[in-house]
């Protein structure tokens, strides 16, 4: 989607656009943005769905997984007529359907090595939307040497967390700069089997779509210019007792990421 908005984009966008923070100039930025959605689960299928229903130009998905029975209850892009199909497809199909000026490419596999680096390269900015951190850390790192921004979060039972990691900065934190000391251990070595995915734990969907619409409000923030954002503070959602909280998260000068950047 480029150039002026027509008379239909102006309907679409019509609630947006009447803000003072987007109006048409920012709704024309927006149409000219690339964002990288790592991960199609709970979190990544609200984040895509905002993402395409607010005019996002151009959306690259990555997900190596097929759409489960299991899934639905929180991964609300995919349909039971879709069981079987990888997330990918069926996210592009329920993406397209939503909005048919987005261009959607996709990836039905994991990305790493040279082509995770590419993918987040070619972005404004990166959503990480996986479950692991070895896939995190990967991302992170990716996105600290292409200088890509990135907007994390995570969730397991009925907690959550998300930030916002200005990695085209020298002075914002990092993923790494959360978990310093797992950074670079053997993807078979995982401490805080809490956070690594909610297969084992289980998950409120709701509570995915909370974190999932976080990180969506942080990327269009982001691209339009937007407020202060989750950078160098750590969100967290206390969904027993609804308690958010937000914590400072400072920049480590030892982080074996970012740390030797200074501002």
């Amino acid at each position: 989607m480029s150039g002026p908005l027509t008379d239909e984009q102006l309907l679409r966008y019509s609630r947006q656009i009447v803000l003072a923070e987007i109006d048409h100039a920012g709704q024309e930025r927006l149409a000219a943005a690339r964002v990288l959605v790592l991960g199609l689960g709970g979190l990544g299928s609200p984040v895509a769905l905002y993402l395409a229903g607010a005019g996002i130009g151009q959306i690259e998905l990555a997900d190596p997984d097929r759409v489960d029975l299991s899934n639905l209850h929180r991964q609300i892009i995919h349909r039971t007529d879709g069981v079987g199909l990888t997330k990918t497809s069926s996210a592009r199909q329920a993406l397209l359907a939503l909005n048919p000026d987005v261009q959607v490419t996709t990836h039905d596999t994991r990305l790493a090595g040279p082509a995770l680096r590419e993918a987040v390269r070619r972005a404004d900015v990166v959503v990480d939307a996986t479950d692991n951190f070895a896939s995190r850390f990967e991302i992170n790192r990716a996105c600290v040497e292409t200088r890509t921004p990135l907007a994390y979060g995570a969730v397991i039972g009925l907690e959550g967390q998300s930030s916002l990691f200005r990695c085209d900065l020298d002075d914002s934190p990092c993923y790494a700069c959360l978990h310093p000391d797992l950074e670079g251990r053997p993807e078979a070595e995982t401490p805080e089997p809490g956070w690594e995915n909610c297969s084992g734990q289980g998950v409120l969907g709701p509570v995915a779509g909370l974190v999932g619409c976080i990180q969506a409000t942080e990327t269009l923030k982001l691209l339009l210019g937007v407020g202060q954002g989750l950078v160098g503070r750590l969100l967290t959602i206390d969904a027993r007792d609804m308690q958010f909280q937000c914590f400072e998260l400072p920049k480590d000068p030892r982080c074996p990421a970012c740390g030797r950047r200074t501002a």
